[in-house]
């Protein structure tokens, strides 16, 4: 039943950007980026030329646009990966709770807290 060509597996989770492979070759180039932010050099390259690391790794204008506006909700509809974009949230001092909260709507204390409220 599940096994036709062309079926959708997912489940839709209304205001969910799933990571599939689609969205893994649309994010690639940022994705990239994010990984090589890795190095130390490499943060401090894109701190110092923002514009310039975004024209080498070939940024799309989304892309673009999202890292100016340091929305990492834009980058991850923009096929961004969370565990690349930690890098890149890093960089302006997000920690992955300040996205998670950004992600349900809570603040990052909020978010904190009902994570701890699942343990």
């Amino acid at each position: 039943m599940h096994d036709m060509p062309g079926y959708d597996y997912h489940v839709d989770i209304p205001g969910t950007t799933i990571f599939d492979g689609k969205m893994a070759m649309k994010g690639y180039a940022l994705n990239r980026m994010c990984y090589d932010f890795n190095k130390a050099e490499n943060r401090d390259g894109f701190k110092a030329d923002e514009e310039g690391w975004m024209e080498k790794y070939g940024l799309n204008e989304e892309q673009k646009t999202a890292i100016r506006d340091r929305n990492v909700l834009g980058l991850i509809e923009a096929g961004g990966n969370i565990y690349y974009l930690a890098k890149f949230a890093g960089i302006f001092g997000l920690s992955v709770q300040d996205v998670g909260g950004l992600q349900t709507g809570k603040t990052t204390e909020e978010f904190k807290e009902y994570l701890a409220s699942q343990a």
